[in-house]
């Protein structure tokens, strides 16, 4: 089978600031056929994940950017349709790293065949997935959660946010997060069962708020955003805290270098642990979490919300999205 009308995304150009329809760039071509050992993979879903917005400026980081006038990749959900690999039967669903098309053809080294665990397949790229592995390892490996602690999250409803408020909750915390809408407070404490959140959208104070909220102070926090929040949370650390560094989306976008923090000497007199990590340092420790995770799925002690766009052509939408709060939980692009 040979694919005529292959559509994939590529970079147009490289954003200053937030993103627009204009950086990005729709385009269609031919798919040979699959050669001896190959097979043909028709894609489900994809993910757009913050990340990805580093791999748009050309700058050392832990990942090599993405190239002007090429396909931009991420994580994937595929079909095989088409097989001359005996590893790989039609009809098989994989896990992979080659989104942001609609087709490809591979060897089978980048793909992961998925296992049988009664979920939506899109679970691989959300709560089974790197957001999932992500809120386990940075909560439980870098974080140290103890029972009893007080946690606070920030961007607490979204992909990763939720699966650390749920893992916190289950493992005998008290829970505060914030937020950028009043739907999303309620999401957080109606079905997530977090105990308090601060909407730092409609706040006169977000430190206020937050030492409002946790009254005892807060031993792990779960950094997904930067800026502000970063700074006020080092005024209401416990000594002894700990400080998970996941992402800081607040500064993603930023066309100047931003103010640090006024108060960093926090950080030595509290003598506070501060840690950035990636999750892919910490792969390792997958076959754990998954085991862990599906127990707490099928107990029904962990839920997730997924936001969809539909098709290939709203992948740009979708992720632009992503710094504007648009998803609730995963964005996710459902390829036709």
């Amino acid at each position: 089978m040979s694919i005529e009308n292959n559509k994939a995304i590529h970079l147009r150009q490289r954003p200053e600031g937030i993103p627009s329809e204009e950086h990005f760039e729709l385009v269609r071509t031919p798919l040979a056929k699959i050669k001896k050992g190959e097979v043909l993979v028709k894609n489900l879903w994809m993910s757009v994940d913050p990340y990805m917005r580093g791999r748009m400026t050309e700058q050392k980081s832990y990942v090599e950017p993405f190239a002007v006038g090429e396909v931009l990749d991420g994580g994937a959900i595929g079909e095989v349709i088409e097989s001359d690999n005996p590893a790989f039967a039609v009809g098989s669903k994989v896990a992979h790293m080659n989104g942001w098309r609609e087709y490809f053809v591979s060897n089978g080294s980048d793909l992961q065949p998925l296992p049988d665990m009664g979920v939506p397949v899109q679970a691989f790229l959300g709560v089974l997935g790197m957001p999932g592995m992500t809120a386990y390892t940075g909560l439980l490996n870098i974080g140290e959660l103890k029972e009893d602690d007080h946690v606070f999250v920030s961007a607490a409803s979204g992909a990763v946010g939720s699966i650390v408020c749920q893992i916190a909750k289950l493992k005998g915390c008290r829970v505060v997060g914030s937020v950028g809408s009043d739907a999303k407070a309620h999401y957080l404490m109606s079905e997530l069962g977090v105990d308090a959140v601060v909407n730092y959208k409609t706040t006169d104070n977000l430190r206020s708020d937050i030492i409002k909220h946790c009254p005892n102070g807060i031993d792990v926090y779960f950094e997904n955003v930067g800026g502000e929040h970063f700074e006020a949370l080092l005024d209401v650390m416990n000594d002894h805290g700990r400080i998970a560094l996941c992402g800081m989306i607040d500064q993603y976008n930023a066309t100047a270098p931003a103010p640090g923090p006024a108060n960093l000497a926090q950080i030595l007199v509290k003598r506070l642990k501060v840690q950035g990590f990636i999750v892919t340092d910490h792969w390792d420790s997958y076959p754990a979490f998954v085991q862990e995770m599906a127990q707490w799925i099928q107990a029904e002690q962990v839920s997730w919300k997924e936001t969809v766009y539909q098709g290939i052509e709203e992948a740009p939408e979708a992720f632009i999205g992503l710094f504007s709060g648009k998803n609730t939980g995963k964005m996710l692009v459902k390829l036709t």
